[in-house]
Protein backbone atom coordinates (compact mmCIF):
# COMPACT_ATOMS: atom_id res chain seq x y z
CA UNK A 1 0.00 0.00 0.00
CA UNK A 2 1.19 3.55 -0.75
CA UNK A 3 0.36 6.75 1.01
CA UNK A 4 -0.17 9.51 -1.51
CA UNK A 5 1.05 12.93 -0.47
CA UNK A 6 -0.43 16.28 -1.51
CA UNK A 7 0.45 19.80 -0.52
CA UNK A 8 -3.23 20.48 0.22
CA UNK A 9 -6.04 18.04 0.92
CA UNK A 10 -9.56 19.44 0.49
CA UNK A 11 -12.49 17.67 2.11
CA UNK A 12 -15.73 17.91 0.10
CA UNK A 13 -16.60 18.60 -3.55
CA UNK A 14 -19.58 20.86 -2.99
CA UNK A 15 -19.90 24.60 -3.42
CA UNK A 16 -17.05 25.34 -0.98
CA UNK A 17 -14.70 22.56 -2.11
CA UNK A 18 -14.96 23.46 -5.78
CA UNK A 19 -14.31 27.10 -4.86
CA UNK A 20 -11.25 26.07 -2.84
CA UNK A 21 -9.92 24.07 -5.76
CA UNK A 22 -10.32 27.04 -8.09
CA UNK A 23 -8.47 29.41 -5.75
CA UNK A 24 -5.63 26.94 -5.21
CA UNK A 25 -5.22 26.34 -8.93
CA UNK A 26 -5.25 30.09 -9.62
CA UNK A 27 -3.20 31.49 -6.74
CA UNK A 28 -0.97 28.49 -5.89
CA UNK A 29 -0.49 26.74 -9.25
CA UNK A 30 2.67 24.95 -8.10
CA UNK A 31 0.92 23.25 -5.17
CA UNK A 32 -0.50 19.73 -5.55
CA UNK A 33 -3.98 19.10 -4.18
CA UNK A 34 -6.72 16.52 -4.04
CA UNK A 35 -10.42 16.81 -3.23
CA UNK A 36 -11.82 13.87 -1.28
CA UNK A 37 -15.59 13.52 -1.65
CA UNK A 38 -17.58 10.97 0.34
CA UNK A 39 -20.40 10.76 -2.20
CA UNK A 40 -20.37 9.78 -5.87
CA UNK A 41 -20.93 13.22 -7.40
CA UNK A 42 -19.88 16.87 -7.31
CA UNK A 43 -22.37 19.29 -5.80
CA UNK A 44 -22.67 18.76 -2.05
CA UNK A 45 -25.98 20.12 -0.76
CA UNK A 46 -27.24 20.76 -4.28
CA UNK A 47 -26.76 17.13 -5.25
CA UNK A 48 -27.91 15.66 -1.93
CA UNK A 49 -31.23 17.46 -1.52
CA UNK A 50 -33.92 16.31 -3.96
CA UNK A 51 -37.13 17.51 -2.31
CA UNK A 52 -39.75 19.34 -4.41
CA UNK A 53 -38.91 22.95 -5.18
CA UNK A 54 -35.36 22.84 -3.75
CA UNK A 55 -33.85 26.30 -4.28
CA UNK A 56 -31.50 28.86 -2.79
CA UNK A 57 -32.64 31.17 -0.02
CA UNK A 58 -29.93 33.66 -0.99
CA UNK A 59 -29.56 35.51 -4.27
CA UNK A 60 -27.12 33.95 -6.73
CA UNK A 61 -25.18 37.18 -7.11
CA UNK A 62 -23.80 36.56 -3.62
CA UNK A 63 -24.24 32.78 -3.36
CA UNK A 64 -22.35 32.47 -6.65
CA UNK A 65 -18.56 32.61 -6.78
CA UNK A 66 -16.83 35.99 -7.03
CA UNK A 67 -14.88 34.66 -10.03
CA UNK A 68 -17.79 33.15 -12.01
CA UNK A 69 -20.72 35.46 -12.83
CA UNK A 70 -24.24 34.12 -12.51
CA UNK A 71 -25.85 34.66 -15.91
CA UNK A 72 -29.36 33.25 -15.57
CA UNK A 73 -32.43 35.48 -15.28
CA UNK A 74 -33.54 34.15 -11.89
CA UNK A 75 -31.59 35.50 -8.93
CA UNK A 76 -33.39 33.08 -6.58
CA UNK A 77 -32.41 29.91 -8.39
CA UNK A 78 -33.67 26.34 -8.26
CA UNK A 79 -31.49 23.51 -7.05
CA UNK A 80 -30.79 21.89 -10.45
CA UNK A 81 -29.58 25.25 -11.83
CA UNK A 82 -27.23 25.75 -8.87
CA UNK A 83 -25.95 22.18 -9.22
CA UNK A 84 -25.18 22.79 -12.89
CA UNK A 85 -23.39 26.02 -11.98
CA UNK A 86 -21.13 24.22 -9.47
CA UNK A 87 -20.41 21.33 -11.85
CA UNK A 88 -19.75 23.68 -14.77
CA UNK A 89 -17.25 25.56 -12.59
CA UNK A 90 -15.48 22.32 -11.76
CA UNK A 91 -15.38 21.12 -15.38
CA UNK A 92 -14.34 24.47 -16.89
CA UNK A 93 -11.35 24.68 -14.54
CA UNK A 94 -10.33 21.02 -14.64
CA UNK A 95 -11.17 20.60 -10.96
CA UNK A 96 -13.21 17.46 -11.57
CA UNK A 97 -9.93 15.68 -12.37
CA UNK A 98 -8.74 16.35 -8.81
CA UNK A 99 -11.77 14.74 -7.14
CA UNK A 100 -11.68 11.25 -5.62
CA UNK A 101 -15.27 10.09 -5.22
CA UNK A 102 -16.46 7.64 -2.58
CA UNK A 103 -13.73 8.82 -0.19
CA UNK A 104 -15.33 9.64 3.18
CA UNK A 105 -12.70 11.22 5.40
CA UNK A 106 -12.94 9.93 8.97
CA UNK A 107 -9.67 10.74 10.73
CA UNK A 108 -6.83 13.24 10.50
CA UNK A 109 -3.71 13.30 12.69
CA UNK A 110 -1.08 16.03 12.58
CA UNK A 111 2.57 15.22 13.26
CA UNK A 112 4.64 18.12 14.59
CA UNK A 113 7.85 16.25 13.81
CA UNK A 114 6.95 15.51 10.21
CA UNK A 115 4.96 18.68 9.67
CA UNK A 116 2.17 16.91 7.87
CA UNK A 117 -1.32 15.46 8.22
CA UNK A 118 -2.07 11.76 7.95
CA UNK A 119 -5.64 11.45 6.70
CA UNK A 120 -7.79 8.32 6.61
CA UNK A 121 -10.75 7.89 4.28
CA UNK A 122 -13.30 5.09 4.08
CA UNK A 123 -13.52 3.78 0.51
CA UNK A 124 -16.07 1.01 0.33
CA UNK A 125 -15.02 -1.47 2.98
CA UNK A 126 -11.41 -0.41 3.24
CA UNK A 127 -9.38 2.47 4.62
CA UNK A 128 -7.11 4.52 2.39
CA UNK A 129 -4.45 6.81 3.80
CA UNK A 130 -3.17 10.11 2.47
CA UNK A 131 -0.75 12.68 3.79
CA UNK A 132 -0.91 16.42 3.27
CA UNK A 133 0.90 19.57 4.24
CA UNK A 134 -2.35 21.47 4.76
CA UNK A 135 -5.90 20.27 5.48
CA UNK A 136 -8.80 22.37 4.18
CA UNK A 137 -12.25 21.27 5.39
CA UNK A 138 -14.93 22.27 2.88
CA UNK A 139 -17.59 19.66 3.65
CA UNK A 140 -20.23 22.06 4.98
CA UNK A 141 -21.71 22.27 8.44
CA UNK A 142 -24.22 19.42 8.74
CA UNK A 143 -24.29 15.63 8.63
CA UNK A 144 -25.14 14.06 5.27
CA UNK A 145 -26.24 10.87 7.03
CA UNK A 146 -29.65 12.26 7.90
CA UNK A 147 -31.58 15.28 9.17
CA UNK A 148 -33.06 15.87 12.58
CA UNK A 149 -36.16 13.77 13.21
CA UNK A 150 -37.90 14.36 16.56
CA UNK A 151 -39.14 11.42 18.61
CA UNK A 152 -42.80 11.91 17.73
CA UNK A 153 -45.32 10.30 20.12
CA UNK A 154 -47.46 7.65 18.46
CA UNK A 155 -45.61 7.83 15.15
CA UNK A 156 -45.67 4.04 14.81
CA UNK A 157 -49.45 4.13 14.45
CA UNK A 158 -49.43 6.50 11.45
CA UNK A 159 -50.56 4.71 8.27
CA UNK A 160 -49.30 7.29 5.82
CA UNK A 161 -45.80 8.21 4.65
CA UNK A 162 -43.43 10.07 6.99
CA UNK A 163 -40.44 11.60 5.18
CA UNK A 164 -37.57 13.97 5.90
CA UNK A 165 -36.57 16.43 3.15
CA UNK A 166 -32.91 15.44 3.41
CA UNK A 167 -33.79 11.87 2.42
CA UNK A 168 -36.63 12.45 -0.01
CA UNK A 169 -37.93 9.15 -1.42
CA UNK A 170 -37.72 8.98 -5.19
CA UNK A 171 -41.14 8.77 -6.81
CA UNK A 172 -43.17 9.81 -3.74
CA UNK A 173 -46.69 10.42 -5.06
CA UNK A 174 -48.56 13.20 -3.27
CA UNK A 175 -50.80 14.36 -6.12
CA UNK A 176 -54.31 14.99 -4.84
CA UNK A 177 -53.34 13.94 -1.31
CA UNK A 178 -53.40 15.63 2.07
CA UNK A 179 -49.94 16.76 3.15
CA UNK A 180 -48.74 18.12 6.48
CA UNK A 181 -45.34 19.83 6.53
CA UNK A 182 -43.96 20.11 10.08
CA UNK A 183 -41.70 23.12 10.44
CA UNK A 184 -41.48 26.80 9.62
CA UNK A 185 -37.96 27.29 8.29
CA UNK A 186 -36.50 27.71 4.83
CA UNK A 187 -37.24 24.12 3.78
CA UNK A 188 -40.86 24.27 4.92
CA UNK A 189 -41.63 27.52 3.13
CA UNK A 190 -40.10 26.04 -0.03
CA UNK A 191 -42.00 22.76 0.16
CA UNK A 192 -45.44 24.18 0.95
CA UNK A 193 -46.05 26.22 -2.23
CA UNK A 194 -44.37 23.65 -4.48
CA UNK A 195 -46.34 20.67 -3.15
CA UNK A 196 -49.58 22.70 -3.03
CA UNK A 197 -49.57 22.96 -6.82
CA UNK A 198 -50.51 19.28 -7.18
CA UNK A 199 -51.46 18.05 -3.68
CA UNK A 200 -55.04 18.01 -2.47
CA UNK A 201 -54.09 20.37 0.33
CA UNK A 202 -50.87 21.25 2.18
CA UNK A 203 -50.81 22.36 5.83
CA UNK A 204 -47.71 23.90 7.34
CA UNK A 205 -47.73 22.93 11.02
CA UNK A 206 -45.49 25.11 13.16
CA UNK A 207 -44.92 25.48 16.88
CA UNK A 208 -44.12 29.17 16.44
CA UNK A 209 -43.91 31.62 13.52
CA UNK A 210 -40.86 32.63 11.51
CA UNK A 211 -40.17 35.90 9.72
CA UNK A 212 -41.12 35.40 6.08
CA UNK A 213 -40.30 37.99 3.41
CA UNK A 214 -41.11 38.04 -0.29
CA UNK A 215 -38.88 39.29 -3.07
CA UNK A 216 -38.92 38.89 -6.87
CA UNK A 217 -37.28 35.71 -8.16
CA UNK A 218 -35.72 37.77 -10.95
CA UNK A 219 -33.55 40.82 -10.32
CA UNK A 220 -34.69 43.42 -12.87
CA UNK A 221 -31.69 45.68 -12.34
CA UNK A 222 -29.25 42.79 -12.71
CA UNK A 223 -30.86 41.60 -15.94
CA UNK A 224 -30.82 45.14 -17.33
CA UNK A 225 -27.18 45.72 -16.39
CA UNK A 226 -26.18 42.42 -17.97
CA UNK A 227 -27.70 43.58 -21.27
CA UNK A 228 -25.72 46.85 -21.17
CA UNK A 229 -22.37 46.01 -19.56
CA UNK A 230 -19.73 43.28 -19.75
CA UNK A 231 -20.92 40.27 -17.76
CA UNK A 232 -18.30 40.39 -14.99
CA UNK A 233 -18.76 44.13 -14.42
CA UNK A 234 -22.56 43.78 -14.21
CA UNK A 235 -22.17 40.84 -11.83
CA UNK A 236 -19.75 42.73 -9.55
CA UNK A 237 -22.04 45.77 -9.36
CA UNK A 238 -25.08 43.69 -8.38
CA UNK A 239 -23.02 41.57 -6.00
CA UNK A 240 -21.79 44.64 -4.12
CA UNK A 241 -25.24 46.22 -4.12
CA UNK A 242 -26.69 43.08 -2.54
CA UNK A 243 -23.83 42.78 -0.05
CA UNK A 244 -24.22 46.38 1.09
CA UNK A 245 -28.00 46.18 1.32
CA UNK A 246 -27.75 42.95 3.32
CA UNK A 247 -25.29 44.54 5.74
CA UNK A 248 -27.52 47.63 6.06
CA UNK A 249 -30.64 45.55 6.71
CA UNK A 250 -28.91 43.32 9.29
CA UNK A 251 -27.50 46.33 11.17
CA UNK A 252 -30.88 48.05 11.06
CA UNK A 253 -32.51 44.92 12.50
CA UNK A 254 -29.97 44.93 15.34
CA UNK A 255 -30.35 48.64 16.12
CA UNK A 256 -34.10 49.03 15.56
CA UNK A 257 -35.60 45.55 15.88
CA UNK A 258 -39.15 46.71 16.61
CA UNK A 259 -39.28 48.95 13.53
CA UNK A 260 -37.91 46.20 11.27
CA UNK A 261 -40.31 43.68 12.78
CA UNK A 262 -43.28 45.99 12.22
CA UNK A 263 -42.29 46.54 8.60
CA UNK A 264 -41.95 42.81 7.88
CA UNK A 265 -45.32 42.05 9.48
CA UNK A 266 -46.90 44.93 7.55
CA UNK A 267 -45.68 43.44 4.26
CA UNK A 268 -47.13 40.04 5.21
CA UNK A 269 -50.50 41.67 6.00
CA UNK A 270 -50.46 43.36 2.61
CA UNK A 271 -49.94 39.95 1.00
CA UNK A 272 -52.56 38.00 2.96
CA UNK A 273 -55.19 40.64 3.58
CA UNK A 274 -56.80 42.15 6.70
CA UNK A 275 -58.85 39.05 7.56
CA UNK A 276 -55.88 36.70 7.91
CA UNK A 277 -54.52 36.03 11.42
CA UNK A 278 -51.03 37.35 10.79
CA UNK A 279 -50.49 37.89 14.51
CA UNK A 280 -50.81 34.17 15.24
CA UNK A 281 -49.16 32.63 12.19
CA UNK A 282 -46.53 35.13 10.98
CA UNK A 283 -45.49 37.22 14.00
CA UNK A 284 -42.50 35.67 15.79
CA UNK A 285 -41.77 36.27 19.47
CA UNK A 286 -38.08 36.94 18.76
CA UNK A 287 -36.38 39.82 16.95
CA UNK A 288 -35.44 39.73 13.25
CA UNK A 289 -32.13 37.94 12.63
CA UNK A 290 -32.16 36.14 15.97
CA UNK A 291 -32.93 33.37 13.52
CA UNK A 292 -32.44 33.37 9.76
CA UNK A 293 -35.22 35.04 7.78
CA UNK A 294 -37.21 32.91 5.31
CA UNK A 295 -37.47 34.03 1.71
CA UNK A 296 -40.43 33.30 -0.57
CA UNK A 297 -39.80 34.29 -4.21
CA UNK A 298 -42.63 36.11 -5.97
CA UNK A 299 -44.81 35.64 -2.84
CA UNK A 300 -45.42 32.02 -3.90
CA UNK A 301 -46.33 30.75 -0.43
CA UNK A 302 -48.66 33.67 0.26
CA UNK A 303 -50.37 33.07 -3.08
CA UNK A 304 -50.99 29.41 -2.26
CA UNK A 305 -52.47 30.34 1.12
CA UNK A 306 -54.80 32.87 -0.52
CA UNK A 307 -55.85 30.26 -3.08
CA UNK A 308 -56.88 27.84 -0.32
CA UNK A 309 -54.49 25.13 -1.53
CA UNK A 310 -52.25 25.70 1.50
CA UNK A 311 -52.78 26.77 5.10
CA UNK A 312 -50.80 27.41 8.27
CA UNK A 313 -51.60 25.92 11.68
CA UNK A 314 -49.72 27.13 14.77
CA UNK A 315 -49.95 24.52 17.51
CA UNK A 316 -48.05 21.73 19.25
CA UNK A 317 -48.19 18.03 18.40
CA UNK A 318 -49.79 15.83 21.03
CA UNK A 319 -49.48 12.56 19.11
CA UNK A 320 -49.52 10.96 15.70
CA UNK A 321 -52.63 8.92 14.91
CA UNK A 322 -53.48 6.42 12.20
CA UNK A 323 -54.92 9.22 10.07
CA UNK A 324 -52.51 12.04 10.78
CA UNK A 325 -51.50 14.32 13.64
CA UNK A 326 -53.53 15.28 16.72
CA UNK A 327 -52.65 18.64 18.23
CA UNK A 328 -52.72 19.80 21.83
CA UNK A 329 -55.71 21.99 20.98
CA UNK A 330 -57.63 18.79 20.13
CA UNK A 331 -57.64 19.43 16.38
CA UNK A 332 -56.61 16.52 14.18
CA UNK A 333 -54.85 17.15 10.89
CA UNK A 334 -55.53 14.32 8.48
CA UNK A 335 -52.56 13.43 6.29
CA UNK A 336 -51.54 10.94 3.66
CA UNK A 337 -48.00 12.34 3.76
CA UNK A 338 -46.22 14.04 6.66
CA UNK A 339 -42.98 15.87 5.90
CA UNK A 340 -40.76 16.44 8.93
CA UNK A 341 -39.00 19.65 7.83
CA UNK A 342 -37.41 19.84 11.26
CA UNK A 343 -33.90 20.85 10.35
CA UNK A 344 -30.38 19.56 10.07
CA UNK A 345 -27.97 17.77 12.37
CA UNK A 346 -25.00 20.13 12.61
CA UNK A 347 -21.62 18.46 12.42
CA UNK A 348 -18.27 19.74 13.69
CA UNK A 349 -15.29 19.61 11.34
CA UNK A 350 -17.14 17.52 8.77
CA UNK A 351 -17.42 14.68 11.27
CA UNK A 352 -13.67 14.08 11.17
CA UNK A 353 -11.83 12.94 14.30
CA UNK A 354 -8.91 15.39 14.52
CA UNK A 355 -5.79 14.78 16.58
CA UNK A 356 -2.38 16.39 17.02
CA UNK A 357 0.55 14.04 17.68
CA UNK A 358 -1.96 11.33 18.51
CA UNK A 359 -3.86 13.43 21.08
CA UNK A 360 -7.54 13.93 20.20
CA UNK A 361 -8.64 17.54 19.80
CA UNK A 362 -11.93 18.47 21.45
CA UNK A 363 -13.51 21.11 19.16
CA UNK A 364 -15.68 22.48 21.96
CA UNK A 365 -12.55 23.50 23.90
CA UNK A 366 -10.94 25.12 20.87
CA UNK A 367 -10.89 28.83 20.06
CA UNK A 368 -11.51 29.80 16.42
CA UNK A 369 -9.13 32.22 14.70
CA UNK A 370 -10.94 34.49 12.20
CA UNK A 371 -13.69 31.89 12.03
CA UNK A 372 -11.54 29.55 9.95
CA UNK A 373 -8.47 28.23 11.86
CA UNK A 374 -8.20 26.81 15.39
CA UNK A 375 -5.97 27.44 18.35
CA UNK A 376 -3.38 24.72 18.76
CA UNK A 377 -4.30 22.93 15.49
CA UNK A 378 -1.60 23.49 12.86
CA UNK A 379 -2.11 23.78 9.10
CA UNK A 380 -5.86 23.40 9.14
CA UNK A 381 -8.65 25.69 7.95
CA UNK A 382 -12.36 25.23 7.43
CA UNK A 383 -14.81 26.99 5.14
CA UNK A 384 -17.81 28.25 7.09
CA UNK A 385 -20.13 30.87 5.64
CA UNK A 386 -22.29 33.60 7.10
CA UNK A 387 -25.54 33.13 8.99
CA UNK A 388 -26.79 36.58 7.99
CA UNK A 389 -25.69 36.55 4.35
CA UNK A 390 -24.72 34.14 1.57
CA UNK A 391 -22.49 31.20 2.47
CA UNK A 392 -20.10 31.77 -0.43
CA UNK A 393 -19.17 35.35 0.49
CA UNK A 394 -17.16 34.17 3.52
CA UNK A 395 -15.95 30.99 1.81
CA UNK A 396 -14.45 32.95 -1.10
CA UNK A 397 -12.55 35.14 1.37
CA UNK A 398 -11.44 32.09 3.37
CA UNK A 399 -10.06 30.46 0.22
CA UNK A 400 -8.16 33.64 -0.67
CA UNK A 401 -6.70 33.75 2.82
CA UNK A 402 -5.58 30.12 2.74
CA UNK A 403 -3.80 30.75 -0.56
CA UNK A 404 -2.11 33.88 0.87
CA UNK A 405 -1.01 31.79 3.84
CA UNK A 406 0.40 28.99 1.68
CA UNK A 407 2.32 31.43 -0.51
CA UNK A 408 3.70 33.24 2.53
CA UNK A 409 4.88 29.95 4.00
CA UNK A 410 6.58 28.96 0.78
CA UNK A 411 8.30 32.35 0.55
CA UNK A 412 9.56 32.23 4.15
CA UNK A 413 10.37 28.51 4.23
CA UNK A 414 7.85 27.77 6.96
CA UNK A 415 6.08 24.42 6.92
CA UNK A 416 3.84 24.93 9.95
CA UNK A 417 1.41 27.64 10.97
CA UNK A 418 -0.72 27.54 14.10
CA UNK A 419 -2.86 30.16 15.90
CA UNK A 420 -1.81 30.70 19.52
CA UNK A 421 -3.77 32.69 22.09
CA UNK A 422 -1.62 34.20 24.82
CA UNK A 423 -4.06 36.94 25.77
CA UNK A 424 -5.64 36.05 29.15
CA UNK A 425 -8.40 38.62 28.65
CA UNK A 426 -9.93 36.66 25.73
CA UNK A 427 -13.13 34.94 26.86
CA UNK A 428 -15.05 32.13 25.16
CA UNK A 429 -18.40 32.76 23.46
CA UNK A 430 -20.65 30.43 21.42
CA UNK A 431 -19.68 29.94 17.77
CA UNK A 432 -23.15 31.16 16.71
CA UNK A 433 -25.71 33.16 18.67
CA UNK A 434 -28.75 32.05 16.66
CA UNK A 435 -31.77 30.87 18.65
CA UNK A 436 -32.84 28.33 15.99
CA UNK A 437 -33.37 24.83 17.34
CA UNK A 438 -30.91 23.13 14.99
CA UNK A 439 -28.21 25.58 16.13
CA UNK A 440 -28.96 25.31 19.83
CA UNK A 441 -28.91 21.48 19.70
CA UNK A 442 -25.30 21.49 18.46
CA UNK A 443 -23.51 24.59 19.77
CA UNK A 444 -22.06 22.89 22.85
CA UNK A 445 -19.98 20.66 20.54
CA UNK A 446 -18.70 23.45 18.29
CA UNK A 447 -15.50 25.49 18.63
CA UNK A 448 -15.82 28.80 20.45
CA UNK A 449 -15.26 32.34 19.29
CA UNK A 450 -13.57 34.95 21.44
CA UNK A 451 -14.78 38.32 22.64
CA UNK A 452 -12.20 40.24 20.57
CA UNK A 453 -10.39 40.03 17.25
CA UNK A 454 -8.91 37.94 15.75
CA UNK A 455 -10.91 35.37 17.69
CA UNK A 456 -14.31 37.02 17.17
CA UNK A 457 -16.59 36.16 14.25
CA UNK A 458 -17.48 39.32 12.40
CA UNK A 459 -20.57 38.17 10.46
CA UNK A 460 -19.76 41.20 8.32
CA UNK A 461 -18.38 40.94 4.78
CA UNK A 462 -16.70 44.37 4.75
CA UNK A 463 -14.84 43.68 8.01
CA UNK A 464 -13.83 40.21 6.83
CA UNK A 465 -12.65 41.64 3.52
CA UNK A 466 -10.16 43.79 5.42
CA UNK A 467 -9.30 41.03 7.90
CA UNK A 468 -8.77 38.23 5.37
CA UNK A 469 -7.72 39.90 2.12
CA UNK A 470 -5.61 42.81 3.30
CA UNK A 471 -4.39 42.14 6.85
CA UNK A 472 -0.81 41.11 7.51
CA UNK A 473 -0.24 37.42 8.15
CA UNK A 474 2.57 37.90 10.69
CA UNK A 475 0.15 39.27 13.29
CA UNK A 476 1.72 37.79 16.41
CA UNK A 477 -1.12 35.28 16.78
CA UNK A 478 -0.19 33.01 13.89
CA UNK A 479 3.09 31.25 14.71
CA UNK A 480 5.20 30.04 11.79
CA UNK A 481 7.94 27.39 12.01
CA UNK A 482 9.65 24.63 10.09
CA UNK A 483 9.18 20.99 11.08
CA UNK A 484 12.46 19.18 11.74
CA UNK A 485 11.46 16.10 9.79
CA UNK A 486 9.76 17.83 6.85
CA UNK A 487 11.03 17.05 3.38
CA UNK A 488 11.30 19.96 1.00
CA UNK A 489 9.74 17.96 -1.83
CA UNK A 490 6.47 19.41 -3.12
CA UNK A 491 4.82 16.02 -3.43
CA UNK A 492 5.85 12.43 -2.89
CA UNK A 493 4.79 8.85 -2.35
CA UNK A 494 5.89 7.00 0.72
CA UNK A 495 5.82 3.28 1.32
CA UNK A 496 3.50 2.43 4.15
Amino acid sequence: MTIEHFDVLIVGAGLSGVGAGYHLKSACPDRSFVILEGRAAIGGTWDLFRYPGIRSDSDMYTLGYAFKPWTQAKAIADGPSILKYVRDTAAENGLDRHVRFGHKVTRADWSNIDGRWTVEAQVGGEVRTFSAGFLFMCGGYYSYDGGYMPDYPGVESFKGALVHPQQWPEGLDYAGRKVVVIGSGATAVTLVPEMARTAGHVTMLQRSPTYVVSRPAEDAMANWLRSKLPGKLAYDIVRWRNVLFGMYFFNLARKKPEAVKANIIKMVREQLGPEYDVERHFTPSYNPWDQRLCLVPDADMFNEIKSGRASVVTDHIETFTERGVRLKSGQELEADVVVSATGLVLEVWNGIAVSVDGQAVDPSRTLAYKGMMYEGVPNLASAFGYTNASWTLKCDLTCEYVCRLLNHMKKTGATTVVPVNDDPSVTFEPWLDFSSGYVQRAMAKFPKQGNKVPWKLNQNYALDLMSLRYSKLEDGVLRFSRAAGRSSAASEKMAA
